[in-house]
């Protein structure tokens, strides 16, 4: 899907593959200190082997992960929007999303989130929980514009679980 951002900036949103791993761990470098604590929860220098193996190497239905690519420089990651379901076959998954710096605040977040609950909603997922740091208002903003009503619940040293549950999720889910 080709979304275009304010700037005139064009990304392709896809589903994320095994050959992402390198574009992936470039793009980790690329990120602000600040935006590796929002999306890790702490600082976190690089991704490992292993560590992008799992980011990439997903199934498609408990694990579901989309890309945002710079149209004009696909080796170029601008974002990337996931879920893991906490159950296998469950309707509820974890929730994550990193913005490159360089198009934060775009909508790329907005767009990425509302691709990914559509693919969320099809394998029958039916809400989100997202563990964020207590300050990533961010997070909060996008999550409630996705699905008003954002249950929230305060955890302790500075974190917050968020739930959302997702629009139009009510019809039937693919199968594995």
């Amino acid at each position: 899907m080709l979304h275009v951002l304010p700037d005139g900036t064009r990304v392709l949103i896809r589903p994320i593959v095994p050959d992402d791993g390198p574009r992936l761990a470039t793009a980790m470098g690329r990120l602000s200190a600040e935006s590796i604590r929002r999306r890790f929860l702490a600082a976190k220098p690089a991704l490992s082997a292993a560590e992008l193996r799992y980011l990439t190497e997903i199934d498609g239905f408990d694990h579901i992960a989309l890309v945002a690519v710079l149209a004009d420089d696909p080796e170029r990651v601008a974002g990337v929007a996931r879920c893991v379901r906490l159950e296998p076959g469950g309707d509820v998954a974890e929730f994550a999303i990193v913005v490159g710096d360089a198009v934060q605040r775009q909508g790329l977040g907005t767009a990425l989130t509302r691709a990914l609950a559509d693919a969320a909603c099809r394998a029958g997922i039916r809400r989100f929980a997202a563990t964020t740091l207590a300050d990533n208002d961010a997070v909060q903003r996008l999550l409630d514009a996705l699905a008003p009503g954002l249950r929230e619940q305060v955890q302790g040293g500075g974190v917050r679980e968020l739930v959302a549950e997702l629009p139009g999720c009510a019809g039937p889910r693919i199968a594995a």
